[in-house]
């Protein structure tokens, strides 16, 4: 399989860009787009569509191809992988009957492919991504291959997106399947933030509402932990100080921890909202703010998997979460140029609201502050 990255902040870049690269006679069938809320995503829509080219569209906090971060632009994927090697399914979802939507999702693919593996995007900040994995699982199994994203709108937190060549939704479910048989699909999901304190019991939650942790409100242990000062409501920058750098480590019974940043205070009772669920009695740690390890783990996880899986890739596909930017700052170049070089294929990347990917070592999660790299190959 061939496969070409593009970028362009307009849709007549990207014309010129898509133009050029099919010049050497190059004829993509699929392609994954990562796009801002501020680009035309119909005219994008229009222009693959007129090329026979089917679209998975996602609506990001941020773009890349390559090292170099980008807003308000789109990335994009371009594969020639042959179109019964993959599938398209739209969803809509603002009933909320997320498993069932899944499930019948994950039964069409299993008629299409004997082995399916998925790529997923989910629009509208409340989606529970936890319950659409387990729809999958209950109709393909516990080990089946799924890796995405929860769309993002530039860090406004107003309405997200998910599009294909002619529908988009605000709430809804986009899934491209693959014929494993077919596909080869292997990836991490890493996060990297190092735990500090002891484990502490999450003594009062209902759902992604976290209570008290040790009989204590969540929102003053936190701050307690981080040395946070003017916990108030009107420091507007508190809740990115928390998500990005002071979230909740959700230990597991099996696997590495999972990341439960704080992402809305209820100021009544001085809990939060995160973007998962973190279930009463369960056990949590603290972070520490992340430094050059946070990039160190994720190169080295997939320098592994390059070494133990997937020696070769056609093309490397990058879901990371968008409080990663906001913490690391320039040194996200850094990162992204690390997993770049593992495979030195075209590669395409958001920044999410959220991930979806197996924990190192553990089950499917919905993650934050997370990076999930999924490398293909066409076999």
């Amino acid at each position: 399989m061939k496969s070409k990255s593009i970028l362009g902040k307009s849709i007549e870049v990207i014309k010129a860009e898509l133009h050029k690269a099919m010049g050497d006679g190059f004829k993509p069938t699929l392609a994954i787009i990562f796009t801002s809320v501020a680009l035309d995503r119909a005219a994008i829509s229009r222009l693959f569509d007129a090329n026979d080219i089917t679209v998975f569209g996602v609506t990001t906090n941020g773009e890349f191809i390559d090292e170099q971060t980008e807003k308000k632009s789109a990335a994009i994927l371009l594969m020639d992988m042959k179109t019964e090697h993959f599938q398209l399914y739209f969803e809509d979802i603002s009933n909320k009957n997320y498993r069932e939507v899944a499930t019948a999702v994950a039964k069409k693919a299993k008629k299409q492919f004997k082995k399916p593996a998925f790529f997923i995007g989910l629009s509208n900040s409340h989606t529970d991504g936890e319950e659409i994995l387990h729809g999958f699982e209950d109709v393909i199994g516990n080990d089946v291959n799924i890796f995405g994203g929860l769309a993002g709108d530039d860090y406004a937190f107003i309405e997200t997106f998910v599009f294909t060549n002619t529908i988009e939704s605000n709430h809804g479910l986009l899934c491209l399947a693959f014929d494993e048989d077919k596909i080869e699909i292997n990836g991490v999901a890493t996060c990297g933030w190092k735990p500090v304190g002891t484990e502490k019991i999450v003594t009062k939650s209902e759902g992604n509402h976290v209570y008290t942790v040790d009989n204590i409100p969540v929102l003053d242990l936190t701050a307690k932990y981080g040395g946070i000062e003017n916990v108030t409501p009107e420091n507007n920058s508190l809740l990115i100080e928390i998500a990005a750098n002071f979230p909740l480590q959700l230990q597991r019974e099996k696997g590495d921890p999972v990341m439960r940043p704080g992402l809305m205070v209820d100021w009544t009772d001085r809990s939060f909202y995160t973007s998962g669920s973190v279930p009463q009695g369960s056990k949590v740690r603290f972070s520490l703010p992340p430094d050059f390890d946070v990039m160190e783990k994720v190169i080295k996880g997939l320098e592994n998997l390059k070494a133990t899986e997937m020696p070769e890739a056609d093309a490397l596909v990058v879901f990371s979460c968008a409080g990663r930017i906001l913490s690391l700052g320039p040194l996200m170049s850094q990162e992204l140029e690390g997993i770049k070089n593992v495979w030195n294929v075209p590669m395409a990347g958001m920044f999410s609201n959220a991930e979806l990917g197996r924990a190192t070592g553990g089950d499917l999660e919905m993650h934050n502050l997370t990076t999930c790299c999924v490398a293909l190959r066409e076999k």
